[in-house]
């Protein structure tokens, strides 16, 4: 088993950035990958409009999870935990979308931003979210088989979409390769497994 812990940085902006921290750790034994994201800090500041239901009797607002969790498209435009996993030497790659709500995607390309198409693979995504005390907990366990084999190395970009109540959105994400926030550029697919 190769465990490795992470943190994301905010893609640097001139205005303010909010008082979060997001990491966690991320593990691949044999083909099971499971990564487990800590959202702490401020949270009421974080805007969830796609949420169904507000965490009554709290000052965050961070969204329970929905009893009905679906497969649902364009999670980024709101909070959105992201995970891109890329075969070593490959262009090919994978965009998994995890939704505070419950809701998620699979998206494979076929190189760079190219072919981007719903990964039929899945059918649904075996992820638990957690209200805490001093934040919130996402946790991922999946099966890679249905896409790559055990034997091939992956590279991991490891990315979260905060959307704040203001309507500002920051991009948090292991490094920050380009100009602009762009969690698909290869050379930021930085964990190896």
């Amino acid at each position: 088993m190769n465990d490795q812990t992470f943190s994301l940085q905010p893609f640097p902006s001139p205005k303010s950035l909010p008082n979060l921290k997001i990491a966690g750790n991320i593990a691949r034994n044999y083909n099971q990958l499971v990564i487990r994201y800590m959202l702490e800090g401020d949270l009421k500041e974080i805007a969830l409009a796609f949420a169904q239901r507000l965490v009554e009797k709290s000052t965050v607002g961070i969204a329970l999870p929905s009893n009905a969790r679906s497969r649902k498209h364009e999670l980024w435009e709101d909070t959105c935990f992201e995970l891109f996993v890329g075969i070593k030497d490959s262009a090919r790659y994978w965009e998994f979308n995890l939704s505070p709500a419950g809701h998620w995607n699979v998206y494979r390309f076929d190189g760079y931003r190219q072919g981007m198409q719903k990964e039929t693979a899945f059918t649904i995504l075996p992820f638990n979210v957690q209200n805490q005390a001093d934040g919130l907990a996402l946790a991922l366990d999946v099966d890679l088989d249905r896409i790559v084999s055990a034997e091939q190395a992956i590279e991991v970009a490891i990315t979260t979409v905060i959307k704040h109540r203001d309507g500002e959105v920051t991009y948090w994400a292991l490094t920050h390769r380009g100009a602009e926030a762009d969690f698909h550029l290869r050379d930021s697919f930085i964990v190896e497994l």
